[in-house]
């Protein structure tokens, strides 16, 4: 009969960490020697007592049940081994931490998203696990350790250090993401997840509304440059506004047998992965103004597999597209922060403003919010939503007399 390996998880009170708690490991005792494996958690003798009595309460609660769900984790471990060895049981068992390890899935994705070539969202979201390893300060972060309070005390942390709700509504996103792949793969359970109603909520940003009058807009097209770089980021800004806010990423991809007699044609890069069996085609129409950007800065020749815009170079990787991408980007808006401070423009002319505009404008004349969705190539309306800003004050005066209408007729 095979020897019983026994388990327990113990204060190591050896030798005390910086902050003056004690590391917590996972012993286990075969053959009347025992080995020792650190977890992710260190604390205080008084604390890890609170945790081990009958009936803990609150984080201590949740500390025994993590450390139960580590007990619990590596008896599984062992009763899969066919041959019990300390060196098997390390090498099975921290395969099985690893996916339980909040950083190490945060790497697995982002390696994953730099494959398919999507350098972007691979940088959100080691932004976002680097701000969580920043506040955790630990190498092993488990799912069961996120939860809903630890999710509200690492929001305070992240405000406390100046970041925006909207900021930190991003690095809660890709967290959530995290741990719906973990889900969707069995590594953990639905019990595990800190976040919907009644546990956490992420926080939504205030919506700083991006949209121009349409006075400003008329300014910005009838502003004389001073210089090339003026007139071509003026251009681009205005080929963007007319083009269903085509932003500046889809500007530089787009290609010559893209332009059809009457229209332009593309396909979001934001959702061609996640609409590739569907792919939502959005339809530019052109106008005069728009033909005359094209004609000005376009490139010649004009194959049909040729860049309209030479913001791009053949056979870039994805980080050297998004390189580019971001200085074309920085250099329009560099040059439009200028024009709008010449003509008295006050709120930020920026290519995201170029996008708002668009919808908003269309709003304000009368267009369904089905029309500006389809525009856009947004799939929810709820997101078209967010991009229309209100109406301009005149316009509320318009309506607001009309309450008093009355007024006129008596007097």
């Amino acid at each position: 009969m095979a020897a019983i390996v026994h388990t327990s998880i113990i204060l190591d009170t050896r030798r005390a960490l910086k902050d003056g708690t004690y590391p917590l490991k996972l012993r286990l005792t075969w053959l009347r020697q025992r080995k020792y494996f650190l977890t992710p958690y260190s604390l205080t003798e008084e604390d890890f007592a609170k945790t081990q009595g009958e009936k803990p309460r609150g984080k201590y609660k949740e500390l025994q049940i993590a450390f139960q769900a580590i007990e619990l984790r590596a008896v599984e471990t062992i009763n899969k081994l066919e041959i019990f060895s300390f060196e098997a049981f390390e090498k099975r068992f921290l395969d099985v931490a690893n996916k339980q390890d909040v950083l190490a899935c945060f790497a697995n994705k982002i390696e994953s998203l730099k494959k398919d070539g999507r350098v972007g969202t691979a940088e959100s979201y080691a932004s976002a696990c680097a701000s969580l390893l920043a506040y955790s300060n630990k190498k092993v972060i488990l799912f069961s350790s996120l939860t809903p309070e630890f999710l509200k005390l690492y929001e305070k942390w992240m405000l406390s250090k100046g970041k925006s709700l909207t900021t930190v509504g991003i690095y809660l996103r890709t967290l959530r993401a995290i741990f719906n792949d973990a889900i969707s793969s069995g590594e953990i359970s639905l019990g595990q997840y800190p976040f919907g109603k009644r546990k956490y909520q992420i926080p939504v940003g205030r919506n700083i509304k991006k949209a121009l009058v349409l006075s400003d807009i008329e300014r910005i097209f009838n502003y004389k440059p001073k210089n090339d770089s003026e007139a071509k980021a003026r251009d681009l800004w205005i080929f963007s506004y007319l083009c269903n806010g085509i932003n500046i990423k889809d500007i530089a991809r787009l290609r010559y047998k893209q332009i059809e007699p009457d229209r332009i044609t593309f396909v979001r890069s934001k959702t061609e992965r996640t609409s590739r069996q569907n792919p939502k085609v959005i339809t530019a129409m052109r106008t005069p103004e728009v033909d005359e950007i094209i004609d000005r800065w376009g490139v010649s020749p004009r194959n049909p597999e040729s860049y309209v815009f030479p913001l791009l170079a053949e056979g870039l990787t994805p980080e050297g597209e998004l390189a580019s991408v971001r200085l074309a980007t920085k250099s329009i808006n560099k040059y439009m922060k200028r024009i709008a401070a010449s003509e008295g423009i006050e709120k930020p002319v920026t290519t995201y403003a170029a996008r708002h505009s668009f919808s908003t404008v269309l709003k304000r004349s009368g267009a369904s919010i089905e029309f500006i969705s389809e525009s856009l190539g947004h799939s929810d309306l709820k997101t078209t939503e967010s991009y229309l800003d209100s109406f301009e004050d005149n316009v509320k005066k318009k309506f607001s007399s009309v309450l008093t209408a009355f007024k006129k007729e008596v007097e």
